[in-house]
C-alpha cells in the first residue's frame, strides 16, 4: 500500500510511523504543509495519516487548512483508512461534527490509558502512552471509544468499524523525536496537575520500546482490512 502523511510543523513528524510502514513493505510520501507543499489528492494513495501540529494552528487555522480539511472529509465519506494523531484526531473529530475545545488538564509526559470495555481496538486493557496537547474532542456520532486518561477520558476513538481511528495519545514517539517538543513547544496551563517535569518524562528511556510494540498492534489492525 502507498499512504500518504500530512505533517503540519518541523518539530512533530512521523517518528516511528515510518519505520513500521517501511518495515512493514508499505511505500510512503511525508506532505510537509507548514512548508508550502501542496494538499495531496485523494486518489493518489490507500490510506492517510494527519500527524500532530502545534496548538496555534488549532487557534489560528492555517489558509492551508481548507485544503487539508476537504482531503479529510473525502476520506471520511470514501472506503480508505485514515488515521490522526494528536492534532491529526483533533481535525477528523472536528469533521465528524464533535466538539474540539481545550481540556481541563493538559497533559505532558507519561499516563495511564484504560481502553474502553467497547473499543473496537485490541489493545493492553491498560498501558502507558505518551501525552502532549491541550485540546480534546466529544466522542463523533457513531463512533466507539478507544480509551481514556485520568485527565482526558476521551483518548480516541474509532469510526466506521475501525477505517477511521482518532488518537490524542502517541504510541508513534521515540526519545529524539520528543526532544523538539521539549525545547520548543512547552505546554503552558494554569493547571498543571498532568504535565510532567523534562526529568521525570526521561527517567525511563524503555518506555519508548514498549510503545513500539504498541503502535504495531494499531497500525496492523487499522490497516488489515484494506490490505486484504
Amino acid at each position: 500500500m502507498h499512504i500518504h502523511l500530512l505533517q503540519h510543523g518541523p518539530d512533530h513528524g512521523p517518528a516511528r510511523l515510518t519505520d513500521w510502514l517501511t518495515s512493514m513493505g508499505h511505500s510512503f510520501t511525508i506532505f510537509h504543509l507548514y512548508d508550502h507543499e501542496l494538499v495531496p489528492r485523494a486518489s493518489d494513495s490507500d490510506a492517510l495519516i494527519v500527524l500532530d501540529g502545534p496548538d496555534r494552528f488549532i487557534e489560528q487555522p492555517p489558509a492551508w487548512f481548507k485544503a487539508e480539511n476537504k482531503l479529510i472529509n473525502r476520506y471520511l465519506d470514501g472506503q480508505k483508512p485514515l488515521l490522526g494523531i494528536g492534532m491529526g484526531a483533533l481535525l477528523i473529530a472536528d469533521a465528524l461534527g464533535s466538539v474540539v475545545a481545550l481540556g481541563t488538564y493538559p497533559e505532558s509526559g507519561w499516563h495511564t490509558i484504560h481502553l474502553a470495555p467497547e473499543s473496537p481496538i485490541d489493545l493492553p486493557e491498560q498501558f502507558d502512552a505518551f501525552m502532549w496537547h491541550r485540546y480534546v474532542f466529544s466522542l463523533p456520532d457513531d463512533a466507539l471509544p478507544c480509551g481514556g486518561s485520568e485527565a482526558a477520558p476521551l483518548q480516541g476513538f474509532s469510526w466506521d468499524a475501525g477505517r477511521v481511528v482518532g488518537l490524542l495519545c502517541h504510541l508513534e514517539v521515540t526519545q529524539e523525536s520528543i526532544e523538539p517538543l521539549l525545547a520548543r513547544h512547552p505546554l503552558e496551563a494554569e493547571r498543571r496537575d498532568f504535565l510532567q517535569t523534562e526529568a521525570d518524562i526521561r527517567q525511563s528511556p524503555k518506555r519508548f520500546d514498549t510503545l513500539a510494540a504498541l503502535l504495531d498492534r494499531l497500525l496492523s489492525q487499522w490497516l488489515r482490512p484494506a490490505s486484504l
